[in-house]
């Protein structure tokens, strides 16, 4: 009698990735852009649409947490992703005390005075305006995407993890966007600091500070003697001292800070500026000097990164496209320089790279099994000339254990980190788009 024949296994269901397809998260990233240009285009659509389209992706997020999976991953994930929030607010603290230096330091005068430097970039920009077709010069000079733009497609990217659209845990990749971010910012930091550019908007500094008028005490003596005098740079590079005799100028305002007040040679405020200096950092609406490297580019470049690694497909190459428009657009608009843009393009790229031991697409639990096979590879070669099924069935249950996520915490614990976490991060969100809508 012939043997019964084994039942045929059923085909691995696809991946949510493959059945969201063209139409799913890629889509949906197109529409929130899509919906929010519509603010230039037909604000009345615009202030239809948009709030519908946000309270859609929250419920569809809401909706799908309760049956998501990996929530004992996520709640293991949360104290890094914690660490690198306050990683990367401290960076932030120091970068904004840093432009206002670097924009007070040199005085009002300077500003207005500096000659923008030679950009290449912007004659070639100036250059295919008069050979470009019309259409496709307002197209670069359209404002499609913007700095909280960036922000939503990662924080979209992000909750994608709730419809296993990119690998788990989601504040993995979260906690190493915002950790390449804040070294980042703090490279940065150093950079412009380091050397003062002068802006290509010369108005720039008198439209959004209110400094003095002369130098700070530390560039009069140390950089105003030796601008531009040539047998004065020859002689303080020869003799190695600042020589020359510092020129009079009016007393420095000093207001009385308490403990912060060593912030006051730094941050030069004047009278008027608010009590404390975080009032004096918070009026601030972007900076005129932190040139080198673009800080918005960097944002961007991050954004595509994340994207690339953890989704891919077509919306990826769709974003990189963007990041170019951004960039054309920052030296067109003159917030940057072309170097600047450039800069910020290979070490945001450089930085994702290397920070790919906080999260990777690629499965880790894969690796777990083949290390686990390696480990018993002698004993189950053994079972096996010994015909020994059992044993060999129970090798091969190790191996699969190996690769599974270990849960050690209890449903409870796990539904409260869940419905806390869906609620901090969508204010989150609603704190990002207040703060950043203007740009």
């Amino acid at each position: 009698m012939a043997k019964a024949r084994a039942p045929r296994r059923k085909p691995p269901r696809a991946p949510a990735r493959r059945l969201l397809g063209f139409g799913g998260l890629g889509i949906a990233a197109a529409a929130y852009v899509g919906v929010d240009y519509l603010r230039y285009l037909s604000p009345a659509w615009h202030d239809r649409l948009q709030p519908a389209l946000w309270a859609a992706l929250a419920l569809a997020a809401a909706a799908r947490a309760p049956f998501y999976r990996h929530w004992s991953a996520e709640l293991r994930a949360a104290l890094p992703f914690l660490g690198s929030i306050a990683f990367m607010l401290a960076a932030f603290l120091c970068e904004a005390i840093s432009v206002r230096f670097v924009s007070a330091v040199m005085g009002l005068q300077w500003h207005r005075s500096a000659a923008p430097l030679p950009d290449t970039g912007q004659w070639l920009l100036l250059s295919l305006n008069e050979k470009l077709p019309q259409s496709i010069v307002n197209l670069l000079r359209a404002h499609v995407i913007t700095l909280h733009h960036y922000l939503m497609l990662f924080i979209m990217l992000g909750f994608s993890v709730l419809f296993d659209c990119i690998k788990a845990p989601g504040l993995g990749i979260a906690t190493r966007y915002m950790f390449t971010m804040a070294i980042g910012r703090l490279l940065r930091t150093i950079t412009f600091i380091a050397t003062i550019l002068p802006s290509a908007r010369p108005w720039c500094a008198a439209a959004r500070y209110r400094i003095p008028q002369q130098p700070h005490p530390w560039a009069q003596k140390y950089y105003v003697p030796y601008a531009s005098d040539s047998n004065a740079i020859r002689s303080v590079i020869t003799h190695d001292m600042a020589y020359a005799a510092v020129q009079a100028y009016p007393d420095e305002y000093r207001p009385d800070w308490g403990r912060m007040s060593f912030l006051v040679d730094i941050l030069r405020p004047t009278p008027g500026e608010g009590p404390s200096w975080y009032h004096l950092l918070k009026k601030a609406s972007g900076g005129c000097n932190d040139l080198m490297y673009s800080g918005h580019m960097l944002v961007a470049v991050l954004t595509a990164m994340a994207w690339t690694e953890a989704y891919g497909g077509w919306i990826s190459v769709v974003i990189w496209l963007l990041v170019l428009h951004s960039a054309q657009r920052e030296v067109r608009e003159r917030h940057h320089y072309s170097v600047d843009c450039i800069v910020a393009i290979y070490v945001g790229v450089l930085l994702w790279r290397m920070t790919g031991f906080i999260w990777s697409a690629r499965d880790a639990s894969r690796a777990r099994r083949l290390a686990k096979l390696d480990e018993i590879q002698s004993r189950l070669v053994h079972a096996a000339k010994d015909s020994d099924i059992d044993e060999i069935r129970g090798l091969l249950k190790e191996v699969e254990l190996a690769g599974q996520e270990k849960q050690g915490f209890s449903q409870r614990a796990i539904l409260a980190f869940a419905a806390g976490t869906i609620i901090f991060t969508l204010s989150c969100v609603l704190i990002a788009f207040t703060m950043t809508s203007d740009g």
